[in-house]
């Protein structure tokens, strides 16, 4: 038996359009019902199950994160890759609803490949933002050192789904461990070549989300990380 093992949202929509009857194994950041990846979390139906590590639909966490560090920043923005339309148009809508709530002035910036990283900060200094959230996709995960370089240089307080970027230098990160869920994808698929059903196996949910901090940006930009935010980080880069 033959499986398609993919990893990014496009790449499984577009799996999922080219076949019915070869089995698909993801690993999704987002909810796969919502995407019409699958049916249902319990039984996909279908020829497609897999691992959703959850990440954009935490992106509203990500926000009130970056809030309670900076309480006082009424602007805040999230960088996105609108070529990532799916990804894209769920993240901007589910972080807009989150800053009405909070109270903060917010805005969309984009930015399509790396050559427009520059473009995108000088935007963001522009309209004053006091906070940023890095979107997901291919396109940040692959560019981390490089955003943190830039949120240094622009002096900018971010926060990003993956622990790699306080490990370049910058802010903060609160997510899954997207390895991990890689690891269960792998078993999933090992299970469908011996022969199980993709449509009987449940959807897997990240269950562990771990924020991490970097103290010594925090200071560099001039912010004072509270106690009890320090508190519940499960890692503190000093």
């Amino acid at each position: 038996m033959n499986v398609i093992a993919t990893g990014t949202t496009p790449a499984i929509l577009a799996a999922q359009a080219a076949t019915t009857t070869i089995p698909i194994v993801f690993e999704s950041g987002s909810d796969p019902v919502r995407l019409g990846i699958v049916a249902d979390l319990s039984r996909p139906g279908g020829n497609v199950t897999g691992v959703s590590s959850l990440i954009i639909e935490i992106g509203p966490k990500r926000l009130e994160l970056l809030h309670e560090l900076l309480p006082t920043a009424k602007v805040m923005a999230c960088l996105l890759n609108p070529d990532d339309r799916a990804l894209a148009q769920v993240q901007a809508r589910e972080m807009l609803s989150a800053a009405r709530k909070l109270g903060l002035e917010f805005h969309v910036i984009n930015a399509k490949s790396a050559s427009d990283f520059d473009a995108a900060f000088a935007d963001i200094k522009r309209l004053r933002v006091g906070g940023l959230v890095i979107g997901v996709g291919s396109l940040f995960l692959g560019r981390l050192k490089d955003l943190a370089e830039l949120t240094t240089r622009y002096t900018v307080p971010a926060i990003s789904q993956y622990r790699d970027f306080p490990a370049a230098g910058g802010l903060m990160s609160y997510g899954s461990d997207v390895s991990d869920s890689y690891r269960l994808a792998g078993v999933y698929t090992g299970r469908v070549l011996k022969g199980e059903n993709p449509a009987e196996l449940p959807v897997m949910q990240a269950t562990k989300f771990e924020l991490v901090i970097n103290l010594k940006t925090a200071k560099a930009l001039g912010i004072t990380v509270p106690l009890p935010l320090s508190g519940r980080a499960d890692e503190l880069i000093e």
